[in-house]
């Protein structure tokens, strides 16, 4: 994952390396963070945003576990309405300081990450972002296709097929027997 283009994050909180907190960081974006963060991940709003994270030194880096929960008002990707939904997701970033890039710097990698693997996100200087890994974390905990309560409505008043549905010949067939066309 990388930082936003710009040169300050919109939910920026930078701790340094060498001083970690010892007691849980506790952090609420407030309402000018969470309109710009809603625009940068396209969504309409972030009603709230708040995290608890832990900070420890590790043997590649600062290791972040934590909580993340906010609440998001997103637009239906199916009907023309907003819904909100409620995002909960745990934290586990690893910031890394900077590597010098010997390949390639403008090509994409992209790594699945499994249960328990850290998120790294590299930092320079003496100080890591701990709200834009925060904010990144919210940004893929986003559902960029979720659907609303009327989307099932939607779906059958435009004719459109429920994709998860079993369908084709042999589904035909078994429906046929059931009763079910």
């Amino acid at each position: 994952m990388s930082a936003p283009e710009h040169n300050t994050p919109e939910f920026s909180r930078p701790i340094r390396a060498r001083f970690l907190p010892s007691e849980p960081v506790e952090l609420a974006a407030t309402e000018a963070e969470r309109a710009a963060l809603a625009k940068r991940f396209g969504v309409v709003a972030i009603s709230s945003l708040r995290a608890r994270a832990e900070c420890a030194s590790g043997d590649e880096g600062v290791e972040v576990r934590g909580t993340l929960e906010a609440e998001i008002l997103q637009d239906c990707a199916v009907a023309s309405d907003s819904f909100t939904t409620a995002i909960a997701d745990n934290i586990a970033l690893l910031f890394v300081p900077a590597r010098p890039v010997t390949e390639n710097p403008d090509a994409e990698i992209e790594v699945d990450l499994g249960p328990g693997e850290w998120d790294e996100i590299e930092y320079s200087g003496d100080s890591f972002d701990l709200g834009e890994g925060i904010a990144q974390t919210l940004g893929l905990a986003i559902d960029p296709y979720a659907t609303g309560p009327d989307a099932d409505r939607i779906r059958r008043e435009k004719g459109i097929k429920d994709e998860s549905a079993p369908g084709g010949q042999l589904a035909d067939a078994l429906a046929a027997l059931s009763g079910k066309t």
